[in-house]
């Protein structure tokens, strides 16, 4: 059984993710638990950069096998209702770039939520493990006081100070985490869920697929890098940077009070 803590992500929520694969890892036997959940993939879950999608000869069918693969995952527990976010803009919401599409990936999602009227938002924490994590959360943040929704949040992966990689815990760890225990017929369900993403299987045995773990999103300021040490992606060598992001969600947040007022 899940905690009465978890009540509130329990009924019709909107869960906020950058790629297929995010869902799974994080929340894929919660999942099973919550009533009317609604899935929304927040890029196209294909990079520019060639090493990603060479195998499969084009960025575009790439992101054709990724969105596949979502919907295969899915339909595995039973959640129907998915949005690919890339599907409702003319501006493409390219895997590693939606920290340059904040306006346009708001608008869209506010118009999810506008009509599938959540009753709370799940997404991923503010950790430095990817800029479109760290974009989701922060996008989720928005939408969460825009229409006054409480947002929750789950931990995928950053790096230590030691540049060593901390998978499924948060940055800073408290009182407010609470465990979920996948096991039994849920366990074997996140399984074939994963099982569907071939084309990432080798980026997934890092995972602990029985243990998710949650809170209420911390009040995180996105103005700053998420952590002092070295983020993921720096060490990755990609070529954005955290204080690039982080002046991305800065200059949106800014554009957004001045338009409020």
């Amino acid at each position: 059984m899940s905690s009465p803590e978890l009540t509130p992500i329990l009924g019709r929520t909107l869960v906020i993710v950058a790629h297929p694969d995010d869902e799974t890892i994080t929340c894929g036997g919660l999942l099973q638990r919550m009533q009317d959940p609604c899935v929304v993939f927040a890029t196209d879950g294909a990079p520019e950069d060639s090493y990603f999608w060479r195998r499969f000869g084009s960025r575009e069918r790439y992101a054709e096998v990724r969105e596949q693969e979502a919907h295969r995952a899915l339909s595995a527990v039973g959640v129907h209702q998915l949005e690919f976010l890339s599907k409702k803009s003319d501006v493409p919401l390219i895997d590693q770039l939606l920290y340059r599409a904040l306006p346009t990936a708001f608008a869209a999602l506010s118009r999810i939520v506008e009509r599938h009227r959540p009753q709370c938002l799940l997404t991923l924490a503010y950790e430095g493990g990817h800029p479109d994590h760290d974009s989701v959360s922060f996008l989720s943040a928005q939408l969460g006081r825009t229409f006054r929704l409480p947002v929750w949040e789950a931990p995928l992966y950053h790096r230590n100070s030691d540049g060593g990689g901390v998978y499924q815990r948060f940055v800073d760890e408290d009182e407010e985490i609470i465990e979920y225990a996948v096991t039994g017929a849920e366990l074997k369900a996140k399984q074939r869920m994963l099982s569907c993403y071939k084309s990432q299987f080798d980026s997934l045995p890092s995972f602990n697929i029985e243990l998710e773990r949650f809170r209420p999103q911390a009040s995180y300021t996105y103005s700053r890098r998420p952590h002092m040490g070295k983020v993921n992606y720096e060490l990755w060598q990609w070529p954005m940077t955290p204080e690039e992001v982080s002046a991305a969600f800065a200059s949106f947040s800014s554009t957004q009070a001045a338009s409020q007022t």
